[in-house]
């Protein structure tokens, strides 16, 4: 059984800084493209950004890019969040996600596109 789990969540103020960390085990990590999605209340899941199973390849939210990085240890089956110049904005639930992917620059975009999901980790960001 494929689980994911995140950590690394919390209360900060705007402009902080706070990293995240999806630990997975019980599938082959090296060969997935790893995804992290946030969900605010009210509103839908959204993608804000992707690895893919190399690591050489990434995709970014337009509205993270240059505040957020993602990496990946796949020897630790550890996938990471950096975010920077946090906004009161940014505050939800984030979700790592895992799928198969036999190419190295394959990161689906699209929540369906997943198949595993960690329970979630609260982020908040106040102003």
């Amino acid at each position: 059984q494929v689980q994911l789990v995140e950590s690394g969540g919390g209360l900060v103020q705007a402009g902080d800084s706070l990293r995240l960390s999806c630990a997975a085990s019980g599938h082959t990590f090296s060969s997935s493209a790893m995804g992290w999605f946030r969900q605010a209340p009210g509103k839908e899941r959204e993608f804000v950004v992707g690895i893919g199973r190399s690591g050489f390849s990434t995709k970014y939210a337009d509205s993270v890019k240059d505040r957020f990085a993602i990496s990946r240890d796949n020897a630790k089956n550890t996938v990471y969040l950096q975010m920077s110049s946090l906004k009161p904005e940014d505050t939800a639930i984030y979700y790592c996600a895992a799928r198969g992917a036999i190419f190295n620059n394959y990161i689906p975009r699209l929540a369906s596109d997943y198949n595993y999901w960690g329970q979630g980790t609260q982020v908040t960001v106040s102003s």
